[in-house]
């Protein structure tokens, strides 16, 4: 199928799942409940509901979904790996270090968002400066020394965890499986998520050419290292976007690019675009699932993007030939 069919397609079921996520809660509304709340009408309860509670977080989902989606894209060219993921740098690990460490002393919210940032940001200076140390850029040793530092960083989690509370404990697991109940930063993420987003499809040229290996894109004149570091730091900035937003949340970055791959796309100008479609989508479905199945009872959004994703991708791939 063609990837022109599958833009509109997409767009639409992006559209619905925002509106599914509108209507889904502990207060069901209606299509038409939704509609005059939005226009500022009908009942103040739904109007609340809706532009306090849910439409920061189904506008949350789908931009941390998206977020997630386009840096496991441009991971995937760095590495020209499909099994690449935004997570396999150890910005995440990082980035959950400095979380959980915030939950432990009992600091605010805005403090543990501020501590993660700060953990993120250490661990990509860190793998930024032993991976390219000295003007040498090997790929290889960049991604050795994110897996490494991802490995220390995951002993460092289980001590915190052994040393929390059990009321902590839950908070932090929250964290670490994914959160969208306290995004924090929606507007900035939406900015770098259509800046990163329109500057990828603009050179996706350049991509598609790096994807054939970095030998033949030499040859044609593409300044491989700075290719490199343009592609860690975005597929970085896209991280730690997502990382405010929800939380480590695993699946979708390793996920999405490679099932529209299956699908028959393999240009970047349009395997960027239907990545951030699919992608947001695809979270906004999870969290909507993960508040609703069991409510009032939520559960971490990072326990259903595996549950729908796995099926899904397994069956993309017993049907490719």
């Amino acid at each position: 199928m063609s990837p022109r069919i599958f833009f509109p397609t997409l767009l639409i079921a992006a559209m619905l799942s925002l509106v599914w996520g509108l209507m889904s809660g502990a207060l069901p509304l209606t299509t038409a409940e939704v509609w005059r709340a939005l226009l500022g009408n009908g009942d103040e309860v739904a109007r609340e509901v809706l532009w306090q509670l849910r439409m920061p977080r189904v506008l949350a989902g789908f931009a941390c979904g998206g977020l997630l989606a386009l840096s496991g894209v441009l991971l995937q060219a760095l590495l020209r790996n499909p099994l690449a993921d935004p997570y396999i740098l150890g910005i995440s690990s990082g980035a959950a270090v400095g979380a959980l460490v915030a939950m432990l002393l009992g600091a605010s919210l805005v403090f543990v968002q501020l501590s993660s940032l700060t953990g993120a940001m250490l661990a990509i200076l860190a793998v930024f400066g032993l991976g390219f140390r000295q003007g040498e850029r090997n790929i290889y040793r960049l991604l050795l020394t994110g897996v490494v530092l991802a490995s220390g960083c995951g002993a460092l989690i289980s001590l915190l965890l052994t040393l929390a509370s059990g009321e902590q404990v839950k908070g932090m697991l929250f964290w670490l499986m994914g959160d969208l109940s306290h995004p924090q930063g929606l507007p900035l993420a939406w900015i770098v998520l259509l800046a990163v987003g329109a500057g990828a499809v603009i050179f996706s040229s350049g991509l598609d050419v790096l994807a054939g290996g970095l030998s033949r894109a030499a040859s044609l004149g593409v300044a491989v290292g700075r290719w490199q570091i343009a592609l860690y730091f975005s597929a970085a900035v896209l991280t730690v976007a997502a990382l405010q937003l929800g939380g480590s949340i695993g699946f979708v970055g390793l996920m999405i690019p490679h099932a529209v791959r299956l699908l028959g796309v393999s240009a970047h100008r349009w395997l960027i675009p239907l990545s951030v479609l699919l992608g947001g989508s695809f979270l906004v479905l999870a969290d909507t699932l993960a508040r609703t199945l069991w409510s009032p009872l939520q559960l971490p959004v990072g326990v259903f993007t595996a549950l729908l994703g796995v099926p899904v991708l397994l069956w993309l791939l017993s049907r490719r030939r």
